[in-house]
C-alpha cells in the first residue's frame, strides 16, 4: 500500500546556493561594510547616540562605554552566521548603524536580515532604507536565495512596519520563540520571494531616485513596495 501524501510541492529545480562572503556590498548612498571592531568602533559609537531604547528589541545593548561596546563588535565580527556589517555613509565615510545576515541556509536558499539598528542621524532616511534594499539585492540578484526574511519582536511596532514598507509578507507568529534579556519573546515572520522581488526591487529603485528627493533631502513620493498582508 502507498502511503506516501497525494499532494506535494511542485518539482524544483535547483541547486544550493553559496553563502555570503566578506566582500563590501556598495550602493549609491551607503555602502554595507563587515564589521571591523578596530575600524568602525570610533564611528558606530558616536553614531548610536544615548538613547538605551536603541536596544531594547536587541539581544546586545545598552552599552556602559567604549571599551564594552568594541568588546561587543569584536565578538559580532568573530562568526560567519551572523554576518555583520557597518553601515557606512558614503558621504562622509563613516558607520552609522549595523544589519547583518544571518540565519543562512544555502541548501534551501533561505536568508535572513536581522540585528539592525541605525543610528538616530540616519533613521527614517535614504541610507536606511537603502542599507536593506542592498541586502535583499545581494540575497536575489547576487547570490540566487529564493527567500529573504524578516523577523522580530511582536511587541516591536516600528520594525513590523519597517518590515511592510520594504514588501515583506507577514507570515505569523511564533509563539514563545526564544529568550533574550530574561524576556519570552514572540516572534513576527516576514519575508519576501525570488519571483516578488522584481516588483519590490523596481519600487526600491524609483524610490531611491536622486530625482525622488528635493533640495531639503525629503522624499517626493513614498516608497510602494509590495505591502504585508
Amino acid at each position: 500500500m502507498n502511503d506516501l501524501p497525494q499532494q506535494i510541492g511542485p518539482a524544483l529545480d535547483w541547486q544550493p546556493v553559496e553563502p555570503p562572503d566578506r566582500t563590501p556590498i556598495a550602493g549609491a548612498y551607503v555602502t554595507l561594510e563587515p564589521i571591523d571592531p578596530v575600524g568602525h568602533a570610533d564611528s558606530l559609537y558616536e553614531a548610536k547616540g544615548d538613547d538605551p531604547k536603541l536596544w531594547t528589541y536587541m539581544p546586545a545593548g545598552p552599552f556602559t562605554d567604549f571599551a564594552e561596546f568594541q568588546s561587543w563588535l569584536h565578538d559580532c565580527k568573530k562568526p560567519d552566521d551572523p554576518l555583520c556589517y557597518a553601515i557606512v555613509d558614503n558621504a562622509d565615510g563613516r558607520a552609522k548603524g549595523m544589519c547583518s545576515l544571518m540565519r543562512i541556509v544555502p541548501a534551501h536558499g533561505v536568508i535572513e536580515t536581522g540585528a539592525i539598528w541605525f543610528g538616530p542621524e540616519i533613521q527614517r532616511t535614504r541610507i536606511a532604507t537603502e542599507a536593506i534594499y542592498l541586502q535583499a539585492r545581494h540575497a536575489f540578484d547576487t547570490l540566487g536565495y529564493r527567500r529573504f526574511e524578516w523577523k522580530c519582536d511582536h511587541f516591536n511596532e516600528p520594525s513590523r512596519r519597517a518590515a511592510a514598507r520594504f514588501g515583506f509578507t507577514y507570515e505569523g507568529i511564533f509563539r514563545q520563540h526564544i529568550v533574550y534579556k530574561g524576556r519570552s519573546r514572540d516572534t513576527a515572520w516576514f519575508a519576501m520571494m525570488d519571483h516578488e522581488w522584481p516588483e519590490i526591487r523596481a519600487a526600491f529603485d524609483a524610490w531611491l531616485a536622486p530625482e525622488n528627493f528635493g533640495a531639503d533631502g525629503n522624499q517626493k513620493a513614498p516608497l510602494k513596495a509590495r505591502r504585508a498582508s
